[in-house]
């Protein structure tokens, strides 16, 4: 049985299955990519800076704050590009693959919007698992 024969005869379990692998993948890539311990104190600064914008009268002093906060912003899309960057061209390829299978389904012109709900629920699931941050 073809790949393409069984996508036709399950689409919605097809494109769950397609969105949890896809997800498995740039999961794992983070894994071993991303400085998790740098990102855990990037993302406890920022929740410091905003409770101190929060309780700041003072303007200047709240600006120097969300200077600091978006400093940190940059950094922690900094260390996120480089995973972003090594999954980008094998997704591309995957989905212009699954996009030419998928039109000839029942799914034709939905099945995108399963793609993103089913992977939503699988990234933050292994991001749980993997303990990303």
């Amino acid at each position: 049985m073809s790949l393409t024969t069984l996508v036709n005869a399950y689409p919605l379990a097809s494109v769950i299955t397609i969105s949890a692998l896809v997800s498995l993948f740039i999961s794992v890539v983070n894994y071993f990519i991303l400085d998790k311990e740098r990102m855990r104190e990037i993302k406890e600064k920022q929740k410091s800076l905003q409770s101190e914008i929060k309780n700041q009268p003072d303007s200047q002093k709240k600006m120097e704050l969300t200077n600091q906060m978006l400093k940190h912003s940059m950094e922690t899309m900094k260390h996120s590009m480089k995973p972003a960057l090594i999954t980008m061209i094998p997704l591309l390829i995957i989905f212009w693959f699954i996009k030419g299978i998928f039109d000839t389904t029942s799914l034709a012109g939905s099945w995108i919007w399963y793609y993103i709900g089913s992977a939503l629920v699988f990234s933050l699931l292994f991001r749980k698992l993997f303990k990303l941050p």
